[in-house]
């Protein structure tokens, strides 16, 4: 982490919003990116992206090792993740529920052949990508998934344009022998 940003995070902790937005512009995208592998969605990944935000801020004064907050606030993600998770596995078992006892089964309608064999080689994509190990996971997902650019993701990662350009090479080389498979 730079030490500009450990300055930035240890502003925040004493409730300096300012140098909490710039810790926003700074992560926001790595943390998008997490999201959006998790859950796939990139609406739902937005909106889990702001819950993770909103969480970050009220309680980054107990973030005891400024050094640590992209993991910190990484970690916030996935257990917002994980939660959304659980929210949706009741309301779908809800659904089910009422579905039975009203013994009607919703009527969907079929989406055009493209957007299926699309949302399929996502999820196939996805699935593979949960897969790779991390180091290629996220680089892959910002660049290809979410649209960042190389400058944004060596900022967010803390990497070298070399290194960046490098474990996108090597990871979708993976990417692309994995979905041959």
């Amino acid at each position: 982490m730079i030490d500009n940003e450990i300055n930035l995070v240890q502003q925040a902790r004493f409730g300096d919003s300012a140098a909490f937005e710039e810790l926003v512009r700074r992560t926001s995208r790595l943390v998008y990116a997490r999201l959006f592998l998790e859950t796939g969605d990139t609406h739902l990944a937005e909106d889990l992206l702001q819950e993770t935000l909103l969480i970050a801020f009220r309680t980054i004064h107990q973030l005891t090792h400024p050094d640590r907050f992209r993991a910190w606030l990484l970690r916030i993600a996935q257990n917002v993740a994980i939660d959304a998770g659980r929210r949706q596995t009741r309301q779908r078992r809800n659904l089910e529920r009422e579905a039975l006892n009203v013994r009607l089964r919703p009527v969907e309608e079929p989406s055009p052949h493209e957007a299926v064999e699309q949302e399929d080689l996502l999820q196939k994509v996805l699935v593979i990508l949960r897969a790779m190990p991390e180091e290629y996971r996220l680089p892959l997902t910002m660049h290809y998934l979410v649209g960042a650019d190389h400058q944004t993701i060596q900022l967010q990662m803390g990497l070298t344009n070399g290194s960046l350009r490098g474990l996108l090479h090597r990871g979708m080389q993976r990417l692309r022998a994995e979905i041959k498979k």
